[in-house]
């Protein structure tokens, strides 16, 4: 069961892909919110069920107008409307009989109201964080943050010039390197408007996570194997990382992953007549949004930096639309640059041979997918914990290049980035950095490897071991 949005959906469906390669018959469970995006595209034909794994929906009482919804607003009416609805539905199938009775229950890491009902059910359940672990070693630390008084900051002004916030984490060996301007945005800009409650939310979900039968992260170990030991020192179930999932993920089921969006698929035949890793792809996920201002800085620093590129603009990342494009811009990138309105298959684009750079907002599914293809980055990172992600990035993996967070960005700093990371020294260094990380990302996948044992101790001693509860 995922949080309703497309960079939690896609994880936790090719989790349960995997899952059904084991053996086990997948209840994939939407909430009416993402439903309804889905129905909004063509691809909603796509979440058609098979025989042993089938997509049901659930109330979550979210309201169909999405231009109320906060973040906080969701994760209420989930809270309060979901468990009745993912209780009723479970003991209705069991006494019905027509499909097996469920027997655990994996559901997303901010989705922790599951937990209630799998200890009703007396059933395990796994919580799947779908971050990365030195993100979600950013949350857990959110206590312990403000009891140091270094955080929460008052309001975002302050928060710009708070010498608090260049003040390392330095009490966790693993995060020594980190500033408490690294950290999830939800606790440096608890005050932005898309923040409210946040803090409080986050703080309350890994209080829970305590009570899962165990912790599923889909990242490698000899990525983040310091940071993976702490979050182990710090919570009692046991951690299991089972990613990159694109690597593991190769049983091939009857039906596609739905998308929000359709994918512009010409991209792929533009990039057939460029060089090799001559591309600058750039893409800022599913959720960032821009101002015009911003886009203006950016696409300034694009077409200063003389680089080839490919740029993919969702229709609602920039308030105000594409106005705030500089006059004369596709004109000067005519020819070297392609923009693309929508979506496009971001793992096909990654892996194409042209492609030698990714400018992106640092979320984790979309750094994945460059690791794994061993592409480098240039961060440019907006909310949660993707300046934790960057900052990782850029320091200890040594496979991407820091822009800053998207509030301060500056044409200077994006040119100056996007000509080192194509052209430069620094550039060449990263991206062989880059090319060692991906071979680490495809033996943890391979039989033998890290996560390829952790997902059989998932599924042989969590998932299908007996259930036992305290008391």
């Amino acid at each position: 069961m995922p949080f309703p949005a497309q960079g939690h959906m896609n994880p936790l469906l090719k989790l349960a892909k995997l899952l059904h390669s084991k053996g086990f018959f997948i209840t994939f469970i939407h909430t009416a919110l993402y439903h309804r995006r889905l129905l909004r595209t063509s691809s909603s034909s796509s979440v058609s069920s098979s025989a042993s794994f089938r997509f049901v929906t659930i109330d979550d009482g979210v309201s169909e107008d999405e231009s109320t919804h906060t973040l906080h607003y969701v994760q209420d009416c989930m809270r309060r409307h979901c468990p009745a609805s993912l209780r009723e539905l479970l003991v209705r199938e069991e006494d019905e009989g027509v499909v097996p009775p469920a027997t655990c229950i994996v559901s997303d890491g901010v989705m922790s109201f599951t937990l209630g009902v799998a200890e009703e059910l007396r059933l395990p359940q796994v919580l799947f964080w779908t971050m990365s672990a030195c993100g979600f070693m950013g949350y857990l630390l959110f206590e312990e943050i403000i009891k140091r008084d270094m955080a929460p900051l008052k309001d975002d002004v302050t928060a710009r010039n708070d010498a608090r916030l260049d003040a390392r984490i330095d009490w966790v060996p693993a995060m020594k390197n980190a500033r408490l301007r690294d950290m999830p945005t939800f606790i440096t800009h608890p005050s932005h408007p898309k923040h409210q409650g946040m803090l409080e939310f986050m703080i309350e979900e890994c209080r829970n996570a305590s009570r899962a039968t165990a912790i599923v992260l889909n990242t490698f170990d000899a990525l983040e194997l310091p940071v993976l030991d702490a979050i182990s020192a710090s919570l009692a179930p046991p951690v299991l990382t089972v990613g990159p999932l694109m690597g593991l993920n190769n049983n091939k089921l009857i039906f596609e992953e739905p998308k929000v969006w359709q994918e512009e698929m010409g991209c792929l035949k533009w990039l057939e007549a460029q060089q090799d890793s001559s591309v600058l792809y750039i893409n800022f996920g599913s959720i960032a949004v821009m101002t015009s201002a911003q886009l203006s800085e950016l696409a300034f620093g694009i077409a200063g930096s003389g680089c080839r590129f490919l740029w993919v603009v969702r229709p609602d990342s920039v308030d105000g639309g594409l106005d705030g494009l500089p006059a004369g811009f596709v004109e000067e990138t005519m020819g070297r640059g392609l923009m693309i309105m929508g979506w496009c298959p971001q793992e096909e684009v990654l892996g194409h041979r042209a492609v030698g750079g990714f400018m992106t907002h640092s979320g984790w599914n979309s750094m994945l997918e460059s690791v794994i293809e061993g592409v480098p980055m240039a961060c440019l990172p907006s909310v949660a914990e993707q300046p934790t992600n960057s900052r990782f990035a850029c320091g200890e993996w040594a496979v991407g290049l820091e822009i800053g967070l998207i509030g301060d960005l500056k044409r200077e700093r994006v040119e100056g980035v996007i000509r080192e990371l194509m052209e430069g020294e620094k550039g060449r260094e990263i991206r062989k950095r880059a090319l060692e990380v991906k071979e680490e990302a495809w033996r943890a996948v391979k039989p033998g490897g890290s996560s390829y044992v952790n997902l059989d101790k998932l599924v042989y001693d969590v998932l299908k071991a007996p259930m036992t509860l305290n008391g």
